[in-house]
């Protein structure tokens, strides 16, 4: 980014690197002040609003830039005289001390709509000594947010001549800061247009991050493409920034179209973000360009396997209908998937822990199932249960997984660090503990979400035996008396409920009522169906016969009015199973 200002799409970018304030006469001078007061304006002009016909009034004039230079004069004289030596000292602003309460309402609601706004500070790393720029980056993050909430005390104390009896620190500069670096990597032929993207270093979130982007739903599936995607959209270097991060041991770099961002700074709490000495020099296994644009009318969400340069690409047009951190973190996943299919690897769309119970006992579970079967849900059971069952928990996976076969031993390993969960879903409270290091989006609507860590990173990729595979059965109810946990006694049975994939939709997707799909897996084998089968058959085959237990866990998620209790009484079976089984440290 070269500017040191640009506001589009509700989100602002300070580029620190071009110009810093440090001063309140700065920032009433900067274009950002300037560009705020112009959008706020023409929005409340546009809407006819009281607060733009009082200030028009108040100061003669309807042009815009008379209006604006009015407005920034008046801010700048307020931080030395209170309103009423305002308009004894100057005529043209005689009214000011009349109409001071309408003109504080007209402060606060600027300040109500910058405080709105995503706000993301940028630095650009360049040559400096390690740690030195990290810390100037903080700390004139922390005085910028500052400045800017004593700029507003000082004006509003000014205009309404009272001293408040109540300080909220709320945050008033940056809600995200971001360290950026030219990063160093060998461009293959034909990936010229991702060259000069800077690439993200590190992230510094101010929890919680409320975030509310277009959508709340994900749509459909992503098709496979015959032709490499970069080869017909256009790409502004200036107007993207690129997230490298692991998914699980593969490493994806994922380019983002600032109107976008909140969704890149999203993966900060999902993925681990490698060292920039880790992947210097590095060629990633997965490339994924979110917000390009082809010129064509329709919205794109496809991917490309660049078999030449051992690349997964994945493509998601620049769409309203795109904006929905869905699309960002399934298209990752199935790129993902598609490449460990090619390793010969099983990708598992479920969660997995490593649970130990007080009583000694302990073993790892897999829950396979779509969106919304109950995979996390019984995560959060498990954690709701802790205190009367669990002595340690430990979270493989969340959401997505793969299988491997090493030494005659089925191990589980993870992509994710975090989840992406409904709130809807989750115990009463949960939201509130995990406050104060979450990203929640959309929070007052259907389908609201919260992004937030689970898992560390050396835990995902460090490969658990599987000792409980079980399907979560979300539609069907369980009885009085009745175990929720059932297993099959042939492989043909087994792979017949898990590739059939049935679940009761949760408004996770546009998909209503009881949905399928091939083995609970949009995201990869549902597009590589016959790769996919060959591997079913070989693990489940050799999971019986080994005896691993495979079966089905009925959740009851997708009934009405069992959302909690019936996910509460899946890991009470689930615990009861562990008891019995006869595992060991492998």
């Amino acid at each position: 980014m070269k500017k040191e200002w640009a506001l589009s799409n509700n989100k602002v970018l300070i580029n620190f690197s071009q110009k810093y304030c440090d001063t309140e006469e700065k920032v009433l001078n900067s274009e950002g002040f300037r560009s705020v007061l112009e959008h706020f304006l023409r929005m409340t002009e546009k809407r006819g609003s009281r607060s733009y016909k009082f200030i028009v009034d108040l100061l003669g004039t309807d042009e815009l830039d008379p209006l604006i230079r009015k407005i920034t004069s008046l801010s700048k004289l307020l931080l030395i005289m209170d309103s009423k030596e305002l308009s004894e000292s100057f005529e043209e602003f005689q009214e000011i001390y009349p109409n001071r309460r309408n003109f504080r309402m007209f402060v606060e609601e600027v300040y109500t709509y910058w405080r709105n706004l995503e706000r993301y500070a940028i630095m650009h790393d360049s040559n400096t000594p390690d740690g030195f720029l990290n810390t100037n980056f903080m700390e004139a993050k922390e005085e910028f947010d500052k400045l800017m909430i004593g700029l507003y005390r000082k004006i509003t104390i000014n205009i309404s001549l009272s001293t408040p009896t109540v300080y909220r620190q709320v945050p008033a500069g940056a809600n995200v800061g971001m360290i950026v670096h030219d990063a160093i990597w060998p461009i293959p032929k034909g990936y010229d247009i991702l060259d000069g993207i800077p690439f993200v270093k590190e992230v510094i979130l101010q929890s919680p991050f409320i975030t509310y982007p277009t959508k709340n739903k994900r749509d459909g599936f992503f098709e496979e493409m015959d032709y490499n995607p970069l080869k017909r959209c256009g790409i502004n270097p200036d107007r993207f920034f690129c997230f490298p991060i692991r998914v699980g041991e593969l490493i994806a770099y994922i380019f983002v179209n600032r109107d976008f961002l909140t969704h890149g700074v999203s993966l900060a709490n999902l993925f681990e973000i490698p060292s920039v000495e880790s992947i210097y020099g590095c060629k990633p296994n997965l490339v994924l360009v979110f917000g390009a644009d082809d010129h064509r009318e329709e919205d794109v969400a496809a991917f490309y396997d660049d078999e030449e340069n051992d690349i997964l690409i994945g493509y998601v047009s620049h769409s309203d209908h795109h904006d929905y951190f869905g699309y960002m973190k399934k298209m990752i996943l199935t790129l993902n998937n598609i490449y460990q299919l090619k390793r010969g690897n099983l990708p598992i769309h479920g969660a997995m822990v490593h649970i130990e119970l007080k009583d000694g006992h302990k073993a790892n579970v897999v829950i396979m199932g779509d969106s919304g079967a109950g995979k996390s849900e019984s995560i959060e059971a498990f954690r709701s249960l802790a205190n009367e069952h669990i002595s340690d928990m430990t979270i493989i996976f969340d959401d997505m997984g793969i299988f491997t076969m090493e030494q005659g031993v089925v191990r589980g390993y993870g992509t994710e660090i975090g989840a992406f969960v409904r709130l809807d879903d989750l115990e009463a409270g949960y939201a509130f503990k995990e406050l104060d290091r979450s990203i929640f989006m959309n929070p007052d609507r259907i389908n609201a979400r919260l992004i937030t860590p689970v898992a560390n990173y050396e835990d995902i990729v460090r490969g658990f035996p599987v000792d409980v595979f079980v399907y979560a059965n979300n539609y069907e109810p369980v009885g009085d008396g009745e175990s929720t946990l059932s297993f099959f006694s042939v492989p043909l049975d087994a792979k017949d409920m898990f590739v059939a994939g049935q679940r009761m939709a949760k408004g996770t997707t546009t998909e209503d009522g009881l949905t399928a799909s091939f083995f609970a897996n949009p995201f990869g084998p549902h597009q590589r169906k016959d790769q996919t089968i060959q591997l079913i058959d070989q693990y489940f085959d050799y999971m019986f016969e080994i005896g691993l237990p495979v079966g089905v866990l009925k959740t009851q998620l997708g009934i009405p009015g069992l959302e909690k209790s019936g996910p509460k009484r899946a890991a009470v079976d689930l615990f009861q199973l562990i008891r019995e089984l006869k595992t060991q440290d492998r």
